[in-house]
């Protein structure tokens, strides 16, 4: 099992590249089930959960091939329309191939998914979506059973934002006869990616950008090419990796309207930012002010920053408090923090961070993704040596992230245990 081996007491500088968005090309991929023929996504990077989207593919009989950034996903026939334990156990973005299969194939048979552990994430208001649409849902032995002749429009109300149910609600209604409309809607960027490529498929839906979609269905789809976007929560761990500098850090290939939240509470701490149309370079301060984060759905500040943010308060000149709104139970990294020498506290959802002086290194262990991240921003700023066990997780979700701080100044080495 890798980890890493970071000397710490770093200073950064220089340039960063972005990759392309995890969360936006997971449903992307899945989408591509929803037309015969060959897809293709650009912008694409090496990770691992994109790995075992499309192992999943394959097993339900598309072609999908890796090249240099570019993945193509031909699906003329969908040969099985059950997504099994042993792939989809290993990432929840799994459950997004229902919609499609239920739209396409008028069946769909689903394990319950699996991926970070931080805390409960129900599956129900997919399958209320589904169930609106016209599906009979049945539970069993773990696996989800949507069987569908025909799926008809609806009003799909969701009580509560959910990404990953609008996506698919999404495709699954684009196939659907007549008209539906999804309220409160999630307006994440990566919910207006899915939106673009369906309807470069041919779907219609209207309402990019807003809380109501309005889907009015087609009898086909057809395959598109599309580049993907940039990854705004790779972005904004480079965004506070710059922050804990002393020299100006540059994040080129990014979009900083789906940063505003993070820009945000950056200028707050202290940090002067220089923001271009692709390309932000932050100015870190001389002394961190300490900045009060509560995550909320998209535009508000984002779950799967609070933890990268996390570190950066825990050098504040002051104290902070840290609120997740949206996964409560986000904050197993903490205990990891604390033998780094933070001072953090919490107090139910709420983490107490009292800025200290400095950091020091020890042994950690990554929890999940996003933990992975912060703790590799904490290493590299703390006095002496960390080591980071279980980083698997990081590379679900961060393309080589050592190289790419490592050409900032950074001293990683990755090695195997």
């Amino acid at each position: 099992m890798d980890r890493f081996i970071i000397e710490g007491n770093r200073d950064l500088a220089g340039t960063i590249s972005v990759s392309g968005a995890k969360n936006a090309i997971l449903p992307a991929m899945a989408a591509c089930l929803l037309a015969p023929g060959k897809s293709v996504l650009r912008n694409v990077p090496n990770l691992i959960d994109l790995k075992t989207m499309a192992h999943l593919l394959r097993f339900l009989g598309a072609h999908v091939d890796f090249n240099s950034g570019e993945l193509s996903i031909a699906a003329a026939t969908i040969t099985s329309n059950e997504a099994p334990y042993e792939l989809v156990s290993k990432m929840r973005a799994s459950i997004y191939v229902l919609g499609p299969l239920l739209a396409r194939q008028g069946e769909a048979l689903v394990s319950f998914p699996g991926g970070c552990a931080i805390g409960t994430r129900p599956v129900d208001l997919h399958l209320k979506a589904m169930e609106a649409l016209g599906a009979r849902i049945s539970v069993e032995h773990g696996y989800i059973h949507a069987i569908a002749e025909k799926l008809i429009g609806a009003d799909i109300h969701f009580e509560k934002s959910s990404v990953g149910a609008t996506i698919n609600a999404l495709m699954a209604a684009v196939l659907a006869s007549g008209t539906t409309r999804i309220i409160n809607a999630a307006r994440e960027p990566e919910v207006d990616t899915t939106i673009e490529l369906l309807n470069k498929m041919g779907a219609r839906i209207s309402g990019l950008g807003t809380t109501s979609l309005t889907i009015e269905g087609v009898e086909k789809l057809v395959p598109a090419a599309m580049d993907m976007i940039p990854d705004r929560i790779e972005a904004g761990t480079f965004l506070v990796a710059g922050a804990l500098s002393t020299q100006p850090v540059t994040v080129e290939n990014c979009v900083p309207g789906h940063l505003d939240s993070l820009l945000e509470k950056l200028r707050a701490a202290g940090c002067e930012l220089d923001i271009r149309d692709t390309g932000i370079t932050v100015n870190p301060p001389q002394k961190i002010k300490p900045v009060d984060v509560l995550t909320l759905p998209y535009p508000g500040f984002p779950t799967d920053l609070q933890a990268q943010f996390t570190v950066l308060m825990t050098l504040a000149d002051g104290v902070s408090f840290i609120e997740d709104t949206i996964f409560p139970d986000r904050f197993m990294y903490v205990a990891e923090l604390n033998r780094l020498q933070a001072d953090i506290r919490m107090e139910r959802n709420v983490a107490r961070v009292r800025g200290v002086a400095s950091l020091s290194g020890a042994e950690v262990m990554a929890s999940d993704l996003r933990a992975s991240a912060a703790l590799v921003l904490a290493g590299i700023v703390a006095q002496g040596q960390t080591t980071i066990s279980r980083i698997y997780h990081i590379d679900r979700g961060y393309d080589h992230i050592e190289e790419k701080l490592n050409r900032l100044g950074a001293r990683i080495k990755r090695e195997t245990a």
